[in-house]
């Protein structure tokens, strides 16, 4: 199953257990107080989601580590590139 999958499946049940709780077709008899608790709670899981999302961005960034050796073979990887087109012609 696919990331998009199972991110997809959760919202859906999520959703659906929202809807389930929020429009009573089951006759719950939910309190006033839960039912105003559950109108705004898309809302709020959205924020937090959001929240989440970005710190998890920053955290990445702000750990994010060089590569010396990866960078120093690209180069010379550049370089002998550079070499081979100017023998076969090539000016830069």
């Amino acid at each position: 199953m696919t990331k998009l999958a199972e991110w997809l499946l959760g919202l859906a049940l999520l959703g659906g257990g929202w809807a389930t709780l929020t429009f009573d077709p089951l006759g719950l008899r939910l309190p006033l107080a839960g039912r105003q608790l559950l109108w705004p709670l898309p809302a709020y899981l959205l924020v937090a989601f959001g929240c989440y999302s970005l710190a998890t961005v920053g955290y990445r960034l702000a750990t994010f580590n060089d590569c010396r050796g990866a960078s120093e073979e690209l180069q010379t990887q550049i370089q002998e590139a550079r070499r081979d087109l100017a023998a076969r012609g090539f000016r830069f």
